[in-house]
């Protein structure tokens, strides 16, 4: 009976690890990404853990993201949304249409 309760508890023990470890673990999506605007000229987007995006394009350009499927979703403080996916090795930027004030 003890034997088998302590087997339960290491048993639990080792899949509560588990799942923290997967929670902990950083999105593919975290990191830099060398992306076009619409006129043709780079800029770089910056995706950090906990969901705070940043752009070298534009004063003050800031937001947050969140991974939905195989892409990261950012939604600027200026009201537009960006996508960017990696879809086998090329990264693809969307932008999505500004949200109505």
């Amino acid at each position: 009976m003890i034997r088998n309760t302590m087997r339960a508890a290491v048993t639990a023990g080792c899949l509560i690890g588990m799942t923290s470890l997967a929670s902990l673990a950083a999105s593919a999506f975290e990191g830099v990404w060398k992306v076009k605007d619409t006129a043709g000229r780079p800029f770089e987007i910056t995706l950090s853990s906990g969901g705070i995006a940043k752009a070298t394009r534009g004063e003050g350009m800031t937001g947050t993201w969140k991974e939905e499927g195989n892409a990261a979703v950012i939604t600027w403080k200026t009201g537009w949304t960006t996508k960017i996916t990696n879809e086998g090795g090329q990264i693809k930027r969307q932008r999505i249409a500004r949200a109505k004030r």
